[in-house]
Formats: C-alpha cells, structure tokens, sequence
C-alpha cells in the first residue's frame, strides 16, 4: 500500500493515545514500517532517530538478533499458556532473572502485561496484605502530587494527574497526596497512618509529571518514614527501572528495597507488552493459608507470563548484563550532561533536568521569570515537529521536551539530538505569533 493509502486507513479507523484527534484527521501522520538500530523507519523510506525508545521502552534498539532470535525460537514451541493452574519454562526462568539483580529482599514476581496493570496489582496486594494480617482499616494510600502511575482506574487514583484525568475524578477512591518533600509525607502519617496501606513513589525521577528528579536521599528517607509507620512502599518503576538511571533500578541509588516494586517498558528490550510486581517474602507469605481463609489473591490475566513476552525479557537482560549496558549509562551520561549544557545559552530555555539517559528541557517565554509560554500555543509539539523534519522523533510533556533515547545509542546520535534540539530552539522567533498557528502542529503532548 501507498503512504497515502496507509494515512487514509489511519485517518478512517484508528483512535490514537494521547492524542488530540481533530489535529490529528488534518494533518498527514507519519507511518512507522520497520525500524533498525537506533532508527525508525517510515513508509517511503526516510529515516529518524529514536530519541524516545518508542514511548521509553527500547533498550537495545531495534531488529536485534539475540531478541529476535528467542522470540523465534519460542515460537516453535508454543506462544502462549496460562499461568491459571499451570507453570511455564520462560516465567521460571524469567522470575529467577529479576529476583537476581532487583533489590535484595524481593523475592516473588507476578506478571501483567503493562505498567498501569503492575501498580494495580501492588495497590490490590498492599490492601490485602493488611486485610490478611489483621489490619482491614488499613485502604488508603499516600501518592506523590503529579506523579503519574497509569491510566486504569487505580493507577489514575494514586497518581492523579490533573492534565490527564480531570473527567475522571468522581471514579477515583481517596488519597492524600503528598509533596515530593519527607516533610509533607511525615505530616499525612501522623494524621493518617492507622488507615494508610503504603506509599507510592517514583523513585528517583517522576517521569511523566516533566523528569523531576528528587532530591538526594529522597527514596531512602521514603523507606525509612514507611517502617517508622508501619506503612508499605511501593516502588514504580515502570519508566526508571532496567538501567535508564545508570543503575539496574532507580532504587539501587539509595540502597533502598521496596516491600512492591513494579516494572515494565524496558523488561522485554521494549519488544512485547509484558510488566510485573516483584514482593517481598514477608508481603507474599501475609498470602498463605488454607482456601477456606481467604486470603487468595484473586487477580490475574488471560495473557500473565506469556511465554513469547517472558522469551523476549530473558534474552534482553542477558544482553544487557553481556554488553554492560547499565555501566555505559552511568559512564555516558557525565557526557550527555556536558552536551545538554550548550541548551542553557538560548533564551527560552529553562531547567534541564537529567538523570542517566532521562532528560527535561523546560521551554519557557521568559525563563528569567519562569514564565510559561500560553498552552494554546502548543510549543514543545512544535518544536518535537521541527525536529521530525531533521529525521529525530521526540515528544514533549506539555513544553518541557523529552529525551530518552534507547539504552545503546551512541554518543554522535546522542550529540546529533542536542544539536538538532539546539537548532530548533534557536529559531524560536515565531513564538510571539504561534498561538494563532496551533492548527498545523502535531496531535499530541506526550
């Protein structure tokens, strides 16, 4: 089929995430058909760079053997089992994987399919967990203010979004939401511990609330605030986890063990859908009993553990720890820092924020003032726009512009974003007049 064929078909029947849809039915949408590398490729043939590993989740790039290879293998042996009653090969073998190099202490791995599903099941557990050990007033949860966890209903609850969740709000069950500060954490556990089952956090940077990156000691100060309380910690790391911090998992910088911790995105090489929530004994042993107590932890998934998606997981964590990607991370970012710098020079640039390969850039009409530009004028999608006419594919959160490239990248790909970046940014003159141009810019801020 034609590109054009290809953008009628898309144009006709197919609803986008995260996407304002009446800009998108008047604009022409780029169609992804292969990718190689760093690279994606569209259907006529021209080539962009990946600067954000196709919604965070590409490790290794794309089209690599070693995956490509397990998946076919596993294909000629079967591609899906339940874990309802039965065991699987890949799950075993998978499990064992993420129990060796996630934080000590986490011991049990239950699968799902995505990221929002893993907090979901962590909320569900912490409940019960207290519901099964004599604590059944113990339902409610303290989140970060801004922090994003998902779209499902709980997930939306204990990261409640206002940008993104607004009409949802009379579903959302109660949460006090704290600031991502240990003061404000303490002040709701002594008010509320009795009837708090856990705290969620992203540790280290909160992703999709713009790359805020927390402040030293944050996580650890979370853990300890938790046992001083008797309160759980649930640990999201769905977009920091799998070295896109410079460390296995975002906790690992403060030697810190979640009693639930959630991955996803990068689990598989960013291949298949595939997430889990990894628990401590002490949490999967509050589980244990005769039938007739109740204590079951009933939730799971047609497609939990799948064998292609597990296939995919195993044969990207050994190449990560074959290539010694997460040590690349941490030895490379001192340099995308030092790239990044040269951003500080342009006038509407505000806080750049970078943690291993996950960085912000904060546009602003006035950073001096720290003013804002006008939302209705779109910015950070114009400027992801210019830049995909330069062959790099970014996304903005709102105006701060996001970088988070795939795990492998090389430093002139690296240097070739930032410059491209730089480009675009320095030719921001139209900015006075873009609100009344918002019909040509690209459907979607994030």
């Amino acid at each position: 089929m034609t590109t054009a064929d290809l953008q009628a078909l898309d144009h006709r029947h197919v609803w986008h995430p995260f996407t304002h849809m009446s800009q998108w039915l008047d604009d022409s949408p780029l169609v992804i058909t292969h990718g190689e590398g760093v690279y994606l490729i569209d259907s006529d043939g021209k080539r962009y760079l990946d600067g954000i590993s196709s919604l965070w989740c590409n490790v290794h790039g794309h089209q690599v053997k070693a995956i490509d290879d397990a998946i076919r293998n596993q294909l000629t042996r079967i591609a899906h089992t339940t874990q309802l009653g039965l065991a699987n090969d890949q799950v075993a073998i998978l499990s064992k994987k993420l129990v060796d190099i996630a934080p000590t202490g986490l011991e049990k791995v239950f699968f799902t399919s995505d990221g929002a599903c893993a907090t979901e099941v962590a909320f569900k557990l912490a409940v019960q967990y207290w519901w099964n050990t004599g604590k059944p007033e113990k339902t409610t949860f303290v989140g970060i203010a801004e922090a994003y966890h998902g779209d499902t209903t709980g997930a939306m609850s204990v990261g409640m979004t206002s940008a993104f969740h607004k009409p949802y709000m009379p579903l959302l069950f109660k949460v006090h939401y704290a600031q991502p500060a240990l003061e404000s954490i303490e002040q709701l556990l002594l008010k509320h511990h009795d009837t708090i089952a856990a705290i969620c956090l992203e540790p280290l940077v909160m992703a999709a609330g713009g790359m805020i990156v927390h402040a030293d000691g944050f996580t650890r100060g979370v853990r300890e605030l938790a046992d001083r309380y008797n309160v759980l910690v649930i640990a999201d790391e769905v977009a920091t986890g799998f070295g896109r911090t410079g460390k296995m998992f975002a906790c690992d910088h403060d030697a810190v063990t979640p009693d639930l911790l959630c991955v996803g995105k990068g689990m598989t090489g960013g291949y298949l859908p595939l997430a889990a929530t990894l628990a401590t004994k002490r949490v999967f042993d509050a589980f244990l009993g005769a039938p007739h107590e109740g204590k079951t932890f009933f939730h799971g998934h047609t497609y939990t553990g799948n064998p292609l998606a597990c296939a995919a997981a195993i044969a990207s964590i050994d190449l990560m720890q074959a290539n010694r990607l997460v040590d690349r991370v941490a030895e490379n970012a001192p340099n995308l820092a030092k790239m990044l710098d040269r951003l500080r020079q342009l006038p509407y640039v505000g806080q750049i924020r970078q943690k291993g390969y996950m960085v912000g850039v904060d546009l602003l009409s006035d950073p001096k003032q720290n003013r804002p530009f006008d939302p209705k004028a779109r910015v950070g999608a114009r400027v992801c726009r210019l830049l995909r006419d330069r062959g790099i594919i970014l996304r903005p959160l709102g105006d701060t512009i996001v970088i988070f490239p795939p795990l492998v990248i090389k430093t002139d790909d690296l240097q070739r974003i930032v410059d491209m970046l730089y480009e675009v940014i320095s030719e921001l003159g139209f900015v006075e007049s873009v609100a009344e141009k918002t019909d040509d810019l690209i459907a979607g801020d994030f």
